[in-house]
């Protein structure tokens, strides 16, 4: 697939096309820090001609402990992103876990977003790809970039080849993650449109014990360096006070460095696209 446009919107994934930033919160903490973080992305990516997708969780199921907080639920959030849609008439990408899930959120959001520790469940990827929406599946820290083709096989076989893979970090032993910059190549030279989560590939996961650290003063860098691969999207969370947030605050870009990541990013990815 050389490319995948959204339904309803000038926006597409392509190797020629200016890069996608999918970007927001991690989790619904509230519907005003939802609607405050939609708001902030789509005025800076405006300003630097960027595509815009707006992200957040409605639910985060896999959190390392059971008192940490998991978002609004299936319902509530619904309500938030079809405002928030509404508002901003921008594109939503939000993650699912259960495949009874993925029909309700495909009448809303337009992108359904596979997580990495589910993408081989075969239940979940058959019933997101079903829904005919774009499905950003990202790649699990135990597989290969090839191994992704078998992933990309279910799709296909279940009626949707409208696909995104997304490149979120190697397990390197213990509480530690590593990217592999050949492997977001390979998955290239596979066919594949891939995309850089750099919020999650700078996590350190179960790196606090009962929750995930990260090193997000390396966002910037990391990100030019994804970018300078020629990537069709790139992924990233954000929150006002990162010490704060009820979800990866550790790896969480604070507000007051979005401007100066979003133009940077775009003038990097506009140099890489031209060259």
């Amino acid at each position: 697939m050389t490319s995948l446009k959204l339904k309803n919107y000038d926006i597409e994934f392509s190797y020629t096309k200016p890069l996608v930033l999918i970007a927001g919160i991690n989790v619904l903490e509230s519907r005003d820090l939802a609607l405050k973080t939609c708001e902030k992305f789509k005025t800076v990516c405006e300003k630097e001609n960027l595509p815009f997708v707006f992200k957040a969780s409605f639910d985060k199921a896999n959190r390392s402990s059971i008192s940490s907080f998991r978002g609004p639920g299936l319902d509530e959030g619904l309500k938030i992103f079809s405002e928030i849609k509404e508002t901003f008439n921008v594109p939503l990408i939000t993650d699912y876990h259960e495949p009874y899930q993925a029909e309700p959120l495909a009448e809303v959001v337009d992108i359904l977003q596979i997580p990495a520790f589910l993408s081989r469940q075969t239940d979940l990827v058959v019933a997101g790809a079903k829904t005919k929406a774009s499905l950003h599946i990202k790649k699990a820290q135990f597989l290969s970039p090839w191994e992704m083709n078998n992933i990309k096989n279910k799709c296909v076989e279940a009626g949707n080849s409208s696909i995104l893979f997304c490149e979120r970090g190697s397990a390197f032993g213990y509480n530690n993650l590593i990217v592999d910059m050949l492997g977001m190549l390979e998955m290239k030279k596979e066919g594949h449109l891939v995309t850089f989560d750099v919020t999650h590939a700078l996590q350190l996961p179960g790196g606090k014990g009962h929750a995930a650290g990260g090193r997000r003063e390396f966002s910037l860098p990391f990100a030019k360096s994804g970018v300078a691969l020629g990537l069709t999207g790139l992924f990233l969370e954000s929150h006002p006070e990162p010490e704060k947030a009820k979800c990866d605050g550790p790896s969480a870009l604070p507000f007051n460095e979005i401007d100066t990541f979003v133009k940077e990013i775009a003038e990097l990815d506009r140099l890489v696209k031209k060259i």
